[in-house]
């Protein structure tokens, strides 16, 4: 088995990229987001990229190239410690085609991002290298809580992370110690069957996403069971399910634990006997607390969940 490389921790001073390689941002958005970094101690630097638009049937951060130079520079740039993605949203599968690490794996970096950011931290690991499965720096319209951005801070200074969670109804109990892999579910459903999937064999999965209807959810876990996922995880953890479902029949869509959804997973995946963890903080929720994409975890699934890095 690869042994999993975690980049070292960030010394004061250390120069952070903050980059678009999916959806467009103003400047507006991003204001808060760079100032902290600053106020942390850390150098904000800037993609060229950062701020262009481009338009083709979806607003996207620069033509494939102008992002895909962006996310380069920053891989390899030896001067950056850090890269951290301005927001996810579509056009990350544009760029993983023409990923450069040559001087990312003599230097190895955090990458931090969610949602569509999937797509990278799944490159990312094959090549055997972690990532900080986290808030963006883009805040989303429900906010983000302090410790979202206070843990993810604590990653890049090389602390552990450690959670305590209430028991959920939909709970599988047990005690399992793997590789955690996985992310926005439908990116992780989009790679299936591509040499940029993740490797699932006796990893913990980690899922989350916003915005599908019912069925839509339903087809992605029916693929994952098609593809043989679940016979090959030995744990799988559940985060946010955001605005799921008609909107206008289903008037659970604003909840960020959607227990329709989970019911619906939960059904799904019933037969096998792993520990499962639903109403993990993590995803397009405001307490949106950071995991570690190729990290060892151990989780105790028991009356409380203990999850530890």
């Amino acid at each position: 088995m690869k042994k999993i490389i975690s980049p070292k921790a960030l010394k004061k001073g250390a120069k952070i990229a903050v980059i678009s390689p999916a959806g467009a941002v103003d400047p507006s958005q991003l204001e808060k987001g760079i100032e902290m970094i600053k106020k942390r101690g850390f150098e904000p630097v800037l993609g060229e990229h950062l701020y262009t638009k481009f338009s083709n049937g979806y607003n996207y951060a620069g033509t494939e190239q102008e992002r895909l130079k962006d996310i380069n520079w920053a891989l390899n740039e030896k001067e950056i410690s850090a890269i951290w993605a301005s927001r996810g949203g579509y056009g990350c599968q544009h760029l993983v085609q023409h990923l450069k690490l040559k001087n990312f794996a003599e230097n190895p970096k955090w990458y931090i991002g969610y949602s569509d950011n999937t797509v990278i931290q799944s490159y990312l690991l094959k090549k055997g290298f972690a990532s900080i499965h986290g808030q963006t720096i883009k805040t989303s319209s429900f906010g983000v809580t302090d410790e979202s951005y206070d843990l993810i801070f604590d990653v890049l200074k090389g602390k552990s992370l450690k959670y305590a969670l209430k028991s959920h109804q939909f709970n599988k109990t047990g005690t399992i110690e793997g590789e955690l892999v996985g992310g926005n579910l439908a990116l992780i459903y989009a790679l299936l069957g591509t040499k940029y999937s993740f490797d699932f064999k006796d990893k913990i999965l980690f899922i989350e996403d916003i915005g599908e209807n019912f069925y839509a959810l339903d087809r992605m876990i029916m693929s994952l069971e098609l593809a043989g996922v679940f016979t090959k995880i030995k744990g799988l953890i559940v985060g946010g399910m955001t605005n799921m479902g008609d909107e206008k029949e289903n008037k659970q869509y604003e909840e960020s634990f959607d227990e329709f959804a989970y019911k619906l997973i939960s059904d799904r995946i019933s037969k096998y006997n792993f520990p499962i963890v639903f109403g993990f903080p993590n995803g397009h929720i405001k307490d949106n607390r950071p995991l570690i994409i190729g990290g060892n975890v151990t989780i105790k699934v028991e009356d409380k969940v203990k999850i530890e890095f």
